[in-house]
């Protein structure tokens, strides 16, 4: 007999050797469990029962209690250069554009879990039994609290900010001008702003600083003593005003409590076809991507390379996350090369896919110098991570 019964029964036997000193033992023991079934009638059914129910309520809570986690797991890599439902992924207006041939990949993570989505033992277990995913707790990659709905606006504006640095950077890089102006995104609540600044106020100086760029804003700001008066000059709904602001301390220094991004008067129209892909990280390769349709020449000479990074408006190319996933993902694609932020550099080491060389990048100049390197067949110098 198998299943739980069988169990019970096994459990139910008689230690020790069967026969004791006068050889009467087994005999004994037998007519003991047959006065035990007599005394205590359907015990065995009733444990049967029990344990198919703590059986099903474990099965229940294995597969529909929710755990505190994500998993990460490798995500597609995307050719910019490439068509989508025949159409270009990359289209540009206003500026004349070249052919390309090879590929420049960004790739992404795919993760479950988080806001308003369920993981359970079962996705957890098999994410730690995998070499290619990874589980963290989902504090670590969501904001505390926040809702899927926020999770993906947020996601969406961020996607759209790389877009706008990445056409700035390429451009600047061909020698043209770009514009910005430094915009309020976020009032954070509870903060020194709320109620006086508003998210889509355009600054214009803050205190005697003219905000050219968001660094010199931080540093106006900086300059200020907590709990002092300070003019901030603003643009609303196109009408110039000024309203009186009073800086707090926090563990960063001097702060004002909001978040900005930049907008910029470019003079091209630069569209970028990524699906429901949410974040900063493909930065660096949109840039890269930019550059090449705007200039003469096939800037990857051919080749296949992928790469991931934020891209700042300052050139420097920040670290990302779920960067093993990527290299996984890039080496699926068919690349031979991957460009990797320099502060990712440590989280690559020991974690390299077999015929993927990883290059390191800090600057969209050393992205661009790396990726003519590998076009012309001089790739062999490039520094790399591991």
């Amino acid at each position: 007999m198998s299943g739980p019964y069988a169990d019970v029964v096994a459990n139910s036997g008689y230690p020790g050797d069967p026969r004791d000193a006068d050889g009467h033992g087994a005999e004994r023991g037998l007519a003991a469990g047959r006065r035990r079934s007599a005394l205590r009638p359907g015990l065995l059914p009733a444990a049967l029962l029990t344990a198919t129910f703590l059986a099903i309520a474990l099965a229940a809570a294995l597969t529909f209690v929710g755990l505190p986690y994500v998993v990460m797991s490798p995500g597609p890599a995307t050719n910019i250069l490439g068509n989508i439902d025949g159409k270009p992924l990359l289209a540009v207006e206003g500026a004349t554009t070249y052919p390309t041939t090879g590929r420049l990949d960004f790739t992404t993570v795919s993760v479950d879990g988080g806001p308003g989505v369920t993981i359970t033992v079962y996705d957890v277990a098999r994410a730690w039994l995998s070499d290619t995913e990874e589980v963290l707790r989902v504090d670590d990659v969501f904001p505390p609290d926040s809702s899927q709905e926020e999770v993906e606006e947020e996601g969406a504006a961020e996607m759209a900010g790389s877009q706008s640095v990445a056409t700035a950077t390429a451009l600047r890089a061909m020698g043209r001008e770009v514009e910005q102006t430094v915009v309020i995104a976020d009032v954070f609540e509870g903060g020194p702003s709320q109620g006086v600044l508003e998210p889509g106020d355009v600054l214009v100086s803050v205190g005697d600083a003219e905000a050219s760029s968001s660094d010199a804003v931080r540093a106006a700001v900086q300059r200020t003593e907590p709990g002092d008066t300070v003019p901030v000059v603003v643009l609303r709904e196109g009408e110039e005003r000024t309203v009186a602001v009073r800086p707090a301390e926090s563990a960063r220094g001097t702060v004002i409590g909001v978040g900005l991004r930049l907008d910029y008067d470019l003079p091209v129209d630069v569209s970028l076809r990524t699906g429901n892909v949410g974040g900063p990280s493909a930065g660096l390769m949109f840039s890269l991507a930019i550059y090449d349709v705007l200039t003469p020449g096939e800037l990857t000479g051919g080749k296949e390379i992928a790469g991931t990074g934020t891209m700042e408006d300052d050139g420097t190319v920040g670290p990302i996350g779920g960067i093993r996933q990527k290299l996984v993902g890039a080496q699926a694609a068919g690349a031979d090369f991957f460009l990797a932020p320099a502060d990712n550099c440590s989280d690559v080491a020991g974690h390299v896919p077999d015929g993927l060389r990883v290059v390191r990048v800090a600057t969209f100049d050393e992205g661009l110098a790396a990726v003519r390197d590998i076009a012309s067949g001089d790739a062999a110098s490039l520094p790399t991570c591991g």
